[in-house]
């Protein structure tokens, strides 16, 4: 196969986030705080997928809403855009044309074996083909970027197979090395459970916001799950839901005694609300003064994600130059 025509310089770590409601404390343990990690090891590209969410968000006031909090609270959360390229997925429109080239090496049956496609029509989202087909556009967001690296959680490896199947594809029908076939990194299992027990997912209602604060957050910590267990008797951590959320917040030392505590009996489960509370509003304290900051400069924001947009296109619109030659087309359309 022909050589690329763009070398390739550090690792391109590439991941997206749905701006599909506020962000909770699952998603930094799980995602956020990764991204934020990583950008300091590889030239990172993060996006916000408000093409992807259309598949289920379909109210144009909230998907704008949405898109700007998730953007404060990536930079308020530590994302750096001296470091890391960070856009809206829909200020690049190449994604969208490179969907259609992988679209036409994709084959149906593979599509038909994705497991998130019947599990959200299962649970009665609209059959649309552009639900149907959100891989290939997921991996037209990997692709345009000739991206390494994907950290990516368990459930969207599939998908990364997927992209690495049609990347594969498409060299080889082309006869040209267009895509490096990227990698993808599992996240750490940060397990979080929601406020009922279940795993926090905006879906099931039973999140804590990350930048909730004041009553609205001590009325939804104190409303989390427990059981029955007297306060006089002992109790065991590792079943109880308030323990797990308040040890993604804890040092070994803490924990050794909280376990202590629990175990010999006499700790009301109030009491390890109370100190939950306080972990969560000492944890994201730094992060709320910058994002209140941050609301009171909204220019400011759409210039970082124009900026990211720019640098993102130009990227993009390199991608699609040797795409469009490999399929037999003007390297860049006539305008």
């Amino acid at each position: 196969m022909a050589e690329s025509k763009i070398p390739m310089g550090p690792k391109r770590i590439l991941s997206g986030v749905q701006p599909s409601g506020k962000l909770h404390i699952g998603n930094f343990f799980g995602a956020v705080r990764q991204h934020i990690e990583l950008q300091e090891q590889g030239n990172s590209y993060y996006f916000i997928a408000d093409y992807h969410a259309l598949t289920t968000l379909q109210d144009a006031a909230k998907l704008r809403e949405n898109v700007h909090d998730v953007a404060l609270d990536y930079l308020a959360l530590g994302l750096d855009p001296a470091k890391a390229v960070f856009f809206r997925q829909s200020d690049v429109p190449e994604v969208c044309e490179l969907t259609w080239f992988l679209s036409i090496v994709a084959p149906m049956g593979l599509l038909q074996k994705a497991v998130s496609y019947k599990e959200k029509v299962e649970k009665g989202i609209d059959a649309s083909v552009g639900l149907f087909s959100y891989p290939v556009l997921m991996a037209a967001d990997i692709l345009a970027y000739r991206s390494n690296l994907v950290p990516v959680g368990r459930d969207q490896v599939q998908h990364l197979e997927i992209t690495r199947d049609l990347a594969e594809k498409f060299n080889r029908i082309f006869d040209k090395e267009v895509f490096p076939i990227p990698e993808y990194r599992l996240s750490r299992e940060a397990k979080v459970p929601g406020i009922d027990g279940q795993k926090m997912s905006k879906s099931y209602g039973n999140t804590i916001e990350i930048f909730a604060e004041g009553k609205p957050l001590k009325k939804v910590v104190m409303s989390i799950v427990t059981d029955s267990t007297p306060v006089a008797d002992p109790k065991d951590p590792d079943k109880c839901n308030v323990y797990a959320l308040w040890d993604l917040f804890a040092n070994d030392a803490s924990r050794e005694v909280m376990r202590g505590r629990y175990q010999a009996g006499g700790l009301g489960y109030g009491d390890v609300k109370k100190e939950l509370l306080t972990s969560i509003e000492s944890y994201f304290d730094a992060a709320r003064t910058r994002r209140r900051e941050l609301v009171a400069r909204p220019d400011l924001v759409e210039d970082v994600l124009r900026a990211g947009a720019a640098k993102a296109r130009a990227e993009a619109v390199k991608t699609l130059e040797l795409v469009r030659e490999a399929v037999g087309m003007r390297g860049r359309p006539l305008v």
